[in-house]
């Protein structure tokens, strides 16, 4: 008897039938409790932070406040607590022409004015100014230079003013955990400095990616290392980071020191959000969990990453990515021609770039496992990556053999949130 799922896709759903008996696991965070009453809590670690002194004494009047938000493909709910955030501010003395918004692109796009409104909520957006770093052409501050030999150039925007970094905590292929260190760096860092910090994330030695970055690796990561003693060198005031539930709710705050408040969350991710599997499977289903995580294929990657870690060598990975802005970054399938002339290494050490690098990882994965990927984009253009596009479920369905019998299957809903953690025997 087969059982209908359903897995987000955009702003939708898609519905399939699977027998159950060949599910081995579905993958979920645990069971959760959101944050109840967002305003409270925020007062509360306010008053009472990590490793910090309490929020009332960091700031003062005359002091000019930037405070750093995630771009649109990471929203964090600010809406329900920035506005504590301000009012706190404006009741310490700071009124709201001396505090401005910083949107911490790295190299994204920048944001309209109405994904801006999204990000902040209307009543923030409204009081106060929000302006994209441009890691092209903001006005930069060089502030030092990192034990491994990063230059670091940030906008001028968090020299010289209290900087309060908010952001979000989740799982990263490179880095290990998002949030915290990288609203600095990629976030509001130059183009120069994000290549320079990135190129870490591969191998000095060989064709391949670092094998000392990866999903939840902090330790010796020299990618997250370098981010660290980089953002060191910015010195954030405050930290304010959320932990999403995967029903779009604030799961967790943490907030005081920076890096200590931040490595603390991190904590709580992986104990939460890390998954174990007793076994790998033949095929893996997974959803981003709908829009924004499905906005691009840049982001959809984060599911692609995660479903890799969950799947044999040479098992199948069905990823249902809407990919509305398809790739995401521009350059992003340009990669493809180093590619098809196998220059793809070289070419990335000299021209390092954030998607650059995706796009290797992508491969690297694909390489690993057939991946079919139903989406919005074009299947010719993902065909040199050794992915099978779909833009029909029902071919996608078929072509990655969700009929089949006598195969294990594992289904991951929440594909950018849920961790497999595996080891072998």
């Amino acid at each position: 008897m087969k059982k209908e799922y359903q897995f987000k896709y955009g702003e939708g759903y898609q519905s399939f039938l699977l027998n159950p008996q060949y599910v081995i696991q579905e993958l979920h965070a645990k069971a959760i409790q959101p944050v109840e009453d967002v305003v409270k809590e925020i007062g509360r670690i306010l008053d009472d932070p990590i490793a910090s002194a309490p929020f009332n004494t960091l700031f003062k009047a005359g002091d000019k406040v930037t405070i750093v938000v995630s771009d649109i493909t990471r929203l964090l709910k600010l809406p329900d607590y920035l506005p504590t955030i301000v009012n706190r501010l404006n009741s310490l003395g700071i009124p709201d022409e001396d505090m401005l918004i910083l949107t911490a692109t790295g190299t994204h796009r920048g944001q309209t004015p109405e994904e801006k409104k999204k990000i902040v909520g209307e009543e923030v957006y409204a009081r106060i100014e929000v302006v994209d770093h441009d890691c092209d052409h903001s006005e930069m501050v060089y502030v030092g230079t990192t034990p491994r030999g990063t230059e670091v150039v940030v906008n001028r925007l968090v020299v010289d003013r209290k900087v309060i970094l908010t952001g979000g905590i989740v799982h990263h292929l490179m880095a290990g955990f998002g949030g915290g260190r990288k609203s600095i760096i990629p976030g509001v860092a130059s183009r120069k400095t994000i290549a320079q910090n990135h190129l870490h994330s591969l191998d000095p030695n060989a064709e391949q990616s670092n094998p000392l970055i990866g999903v939840g690796a902090l330790i010796n990561n020299p990618l997250h290392e370098d981010m660290v003693d980089g953002t060191g060198l910015v010195n954030p005031d405050f930290l304010i980071n959320t932990i999403m539930h995967t029903d779009g709710r604030i799961a967790k705050f943490v907030a005081g020191h920076w890096l200590k408040a931040w490595e603390e969350g991190c904590a709580w991710a992986d104990e939460n959000y890390g998954v174990p599997i007793d076994k790998q499977a033949d095929l893996v289903i997974a959803s981003c969990g709908g829009f924004p995580k499905d906005i691009s294929l840049y982001q959809s990657t984060k599911t692609l990453f995660n479903a890799a870690l969950a799947v044999k060598p040479g098992g199948t990975i069905l990823l249902l990515a809407e990919c509305r802005e398809g790739a995401g970054a521009d350059e992003f399938f340009g990669w493809s021609e180093p590619l098809k002339e196998k220059t793809l290494d070289p070419e990335l050490r000299k021209n390092f770039t954030i998607p650059g690098y995706i796009f290797y990882a992508a491969v690297e994965s694909a390489a690993k496992a057939k991946v079919i990927l139903y989406s919005e984009i074009e299947s010719e253009l993902v065909k040199p990556m050794g992915m099978i596009g779909a833009n029909s479920f029902a071919e996608a369905i078929e072509l990655a053999g969700v009929d089949q019998e006598n195969q294990d299957v594992i289904l991951m809903p929440y594909g950018g949130a849920t961790i497999p953690l595996y080891q072998k025997r």
